[in-house]
């Protein structure tokens, strides 16, 4: 059912796009906005780990380097029957943890410095795991190609805006390709809104999967419920400033929580919601 819902999101997405491009030029706009969403995500594909882990200073340590966190990683990779990931330290006091790659062959996994102070073995083993999950599950891949699509969308949208402001005063048939004014406009608002709205819905049904596939890794549901409590409550203290949007969905608990931010536009599920049902799940296990 979940595979079905995101599929289903990502074909959203992908209709969004073309609708978007055919608003601005037609068949031939649709045709250039297709092409150009197959280019970014090609590029996304093959290069959006190494960028986003350059973004984020992050550093690979070996196993002379950090033997307890490295072995660690290796402890659970092994549990969860997958390759060993590369293995990077974020100079960062923000409590946090993401992975990356386009398949469990080339992943790697990265937390921060401040996560490692704040969080005991098991609950640190526990956020690992979650990452672990999200690589196994092909999370790192999904989350990439639907921030690239919506990332397009909203390239389309502002160029929209302005073809339909400068295109107002064109007769009606010079118009007919492009929607008129008010259809362009609202597309420009809309469209954009909306896929932003998919790609959080994608995000969030992915964090509750790699959740309960986390806590079945590393064994124990109530060290991950009980690392996302302190990382929520840290998080509001100690936030990423060097933390973007664009990479907000990556991250275990959101990098840029803060009191004014609405929970409709977070890129992550309920925190209450998820440690319930990591609760729960250890209560079945008893």
């Amino acid at each position: 059912m979940n595979r079905l819902k995101i599929t289903f999101l990502l074909t959203c997405l992908t209709l969004l796009l073309v609708a978007m491009g055919s608003a601005i030029g037609g068949q031939s706009g649709m045709l250039i906005a297709f092409t150009l969403a197959c280019g970014m995500n090609f590029f996304s594909y093959w290069y959006s780990d190494k960028i986003i882990l350059k973004m984020y200073q992050a550093r690979e340590v070996s196993e002379t380097e950090h033997p307890v966190f490295y072995g660690m990683v290796r402890r659970l990779a092994q549990q969860a029957n997958m390759p060993m990931p590369k293995v990077y330290i974020i100079p960062s006091e923000g409590p946090n943890a993401f992975a990356t790659g386009r398949n469990p062959q080339n992943a790697a996994v990265a937390a921060t410095e401040g996560i490692m102070r704040i969080l005991s073995a098991e609950e640190l083993e526990g956020v690992m795991a979650h990452e672990l999950a999200h690589v196994q599950n092909r999370d790192t891949l999904i989350s990439t190609i639907a921030a690239t699509f919506a990332g397009a969308i909203s390239m389309l949208g502002n160029m929209l805006q302005w073809a339909a402001i400068f295109g107002s005063g064109r007769s009606e048939d010079e118009e007919e390709g492009g929607g008129g004014l008010l259809g362009g406009l609202a597309m420009a608002i809309i469209a954009p809104m909306a896929a932003m709205l998919i790609q959080m819905a994608i995000s969030r049904s992915r964090e509750y999967l790699a959740d309960a596939s986390g806590a079945r890794i590393c064994g124990n549901p109530r060290a991950l419920a009980n690392a996302l409590r302190k990382l929520q409550q840290a998080a509001t203290m100690l936030p990423m400033r060097e933390a973007t949007p664009a990479t907000s969905h990556l991250f275990i608990v959101n990098p840029l929580t803060g009191a004014s931010m609405l929970k409709l536009f977070s890129t992550h599920p309920p925190m209450e919601e998820r440690i319930a049902r990591l609760e729960t799940m250890a209560l079945s296990r008893g």
